[in-house]
């Protein structure tokens, strides 16, 4: 077995691979940039080496500092995470040659498959259904307008070296062929230093399907059953999930069929996912299901399969690049229940979705779901990588069970100050046409706005948020429960009717309403202990503060009135009776719980009813003070 094992990536995967090397007593190194000196992935290792700035091409890219850094702490092993290298054959020959154990394919298997028209090719002799289209040598434009008319509009330009969505171009008419011809291979000479391209027939109701494969030294190659990723954004997953919706057993017998042979035929080992486009306007058929190409690595979506299936899929690779062979053989797996996941981004979808990184002051993630994060509070999200904070993954029994787990997840989450993703994935699992199963990859594009949650809080939230602060300054000694969700608010004699609060959000001043609207009270609400308040709706969070711009805070209810929020010794009074104030300016500072809280004018007025002294003890929800506004003084 592995003794020591270096991961050469970062972020949620390395720490994910960490977690799985420990629990089998595997030793662990990480490795990291400028960026990256103090991420999680850094801090969880046994060993850590710093391997150059910030940019990639400087650092994660560098293939001979990461094999320095193995050298350097004993290493006996490289697992390339995904993404970065690997799928970089040189970089799989390299490792080898350095007298490491490579966690990965051979490198000829990764040559094989890292073409798309050769991998095509290689598919078709072996038995495996491709998509119909070109994929031949001759790259003139003439004969790629003549092969695209043979196949018939619309067909996908596809760069043959491309991945990630990028150097793809749908085109639906002749007269637009040469244009977006031109576009594909200028992408994808800039991307990945070759502007070849294919042909294919373009699928009107497409679904992403694809099939975990695994292989071994010993010949052995298994399926761990397929995964759907068709809701898509421009060619980028955002949600996965175990097994297919709508697969009969035919159909799935077929399709892994396949897989396994296309993994056989390149003498696969290790860990890989054989990936088809589905042709659905009928339901998924095996005469219309087409090999598209093949990732010769460890998936990031690769979560939903172990949840199916039981297996850890980290352990596996370990085992089979230490020689082992399989753990299982295929007639000893099977599929059990529904497992979903969504891809939670530091990313502004009312902004085209652009990155949103910064540093994270607050961050809750349901556990009652599985997370997979390379961050933790206080921490940065880079602007130099991928802006993932973490995967949530849910199981069910089944896939409405499993839905609905994902969605509480997310509506039990949230993250602070950066924008996220999270009420746009909410809406995605909440369209009826997913709900139903009747899925294709331009599902997100037809819906278009609708999935783009609100920027401005609803009353109900707002009040929630008004519920919350007036609950938790209630709470003995005002112990705030940071982790812990709320979404019931206790009753009590004697109150009044209706108690304004004065909120901010985003630099706006809101008045919330702490008892009324029903509607608030089963809106998840947390406040932490320096007054910031998250309100989650739909999966959408909203962060008010009860702080003023020049961060003290107040606790006022309707009239003006400060109200003791806790039980407490009133240690200082700054104001007396019939003072001006301003809004913000401290009134008084009442210690309780070894914590001192500022209590501060609402508005610009006039001290009214002063009735404690420094020194004095008082009870929760009494009256200090009031604040009239000056216009209502005689």
């Amino acid at each position: 077995m592995i003794r020591k094992l270096l991961i050469a990536n970062r972020g949620e995967i390395a720490c994910r691979i960490m977690r799985t090397a420990r629990a089998i007593g595997v030793a662990t190194v990480a490795v990291y940039s400028d960026a990256d000196a103090k991420a999680l992935h850094v801090r969880s290792a046994d060993e850590a080496v710093h391997i150059g700035p910030s940019p990639a091409a400087e650092s994660y890219l560098v293939g001979a500092k990461i094999i320095a850094a193995a050298k350097q702490t004993g290493a006996d092993a490289v697992h390339p995470g995904y993404g970065f290298l690997s799928e970089n054959a040189d970089f799989a020959q390299a490792v080898l040659e350095a007298g490491l154990i490579w966690v990965g394919p051979k490198p000829a298997s990764i040559r094989a498959m890292g073409l798309k028209d050769a991998a095509k090719q290689l598919m078709r002799a072996a038995g495996v259904p491709v998509t119909p289209g070109y994929d031949g040598a001759d790259q003139s434009v003439e004969r790629l307008t003549k092969e695209a008319e043979a196949i018939g509009y619309p067909v996908l330009i596809k760069a043959v070296a491309g991945g990630g969505g990028k150097g793809m171009r749908k085109v639906d008419a002749p007269a637009d062929f040469a244009a977006a011809l031109e576009s594909c291979r200028r992408e994808a000479k800039a991307s990945f230093g070759n502007d070849e391209v294919l042909l294919e027939k373009w699928i009107t109701s497409p679904r992403h399907i694809e099939v975990q494969v695994f292989g071994d030294a010993h010949g052995n190659v298994v399926h761990l059953f397929e995964r759907d990723c068709s809701l898509q954004r421009r060619h980028q997953k955002v949600i996965e999930e175990a097994p297919a919706p709508g697969m009969d057993e035919a159909t799935r017998e077929a399709i892994c069929a396949a897989a396994v042979r296309a993994a056989k035929a390149v003498d696969y080992e290790g860990a890989g996912t054989i990936e088809f486009i589905a042709d659905a306007s009928e339901g998924l058929r095996a005469d219309r299901i087409f090999f598209m190409e093949m990732n010769t690595r460890l998936q990031v979506e690769h979560p939903v399969t172990e949840e199916i299936t039981g297996v850890d899929l980290v352990e596996w690779q370990l085992r089979v690049a230490s020689g082992e062979p399989l753990p299982l053989a295929q007639e000893e797996l099977s599929i059990n229940g529904h497992a979903i996941e969504a891809r939670l981004y530091a990313e502004d979808p009312a902004k085209g979705f652009l990155p949103s990184p910064g540093r994270i002051d607050d961050l809750y993630l349901d556990d009652r779901a599985r997370i997979e994060t390379g961050v933790e509070e206080g921490d940065t999200v880079s602007p130099f990588y991928d802006p993932m904070i973490a995967k949530i993954v849910a199981h069910g029994s089944n896939r409405p069970e499993a839905i609905e787990s994902l969605m509480q997840a997310l509506n039990n989450s949230f993250v602070a100050p950066l924008h996220t993703n999270q009420g746009f994935l909410y809406e995605c699992l909440d369209q009826p046409a997913f709900r139903g199963a009747d899925l294709d990859t331009g599902l997100i594009e037809r819906a278009g706005e609708a999935l783009i949650p609100a920027a401005h809080p609803s009353a109900a939230v707002i009040d929630a948020a008004a519920r919350d602060f007036r609950r938790d300054h209630l709470d003995w000694g005002g112990s705030f429960l940071n982790d812990i969700r709320h979404s019931l608010f206790g009753f009590r004699l004697n109150r009044p009717a209706t108690e304004s609060v004065r909120l901010h959000f985003a630099g706006e001043a809101l008045h919330g309403s702490s008892v009324g609207h029903q509607g608030a009270r089963g809106i998840p609400t947390t406040m932490t202990p320096e007054g910031d308040i998250f309100v989650t709706d739909r999966g959408q969070t909203y962060h008010f503060t009860v702080r003023g711009p020049d961060g003290t805070g107040q606790a006022s209810a309707a009239d003006g009135a400060i109200i003791a929020p806790m039980p407490g010794k009133v240690i200082a009074v700054d104001v007396s009776e019939g003072q001006s104030v301003t809004a913000g300016q401290r009134l008084m500072v009442l210690e309780a719980m070894k914590m001192e809280h500022a209590l501060t004018a609402p508005f610009d007025g006039v001290v009214e009813g002063l009735s404690v002294s420094a020194g004095g003890q008082v009870q929760v929800e009494a009256v200090l003070v009031k604040v009239v506004p000056a216009e209502k003084v005689a």
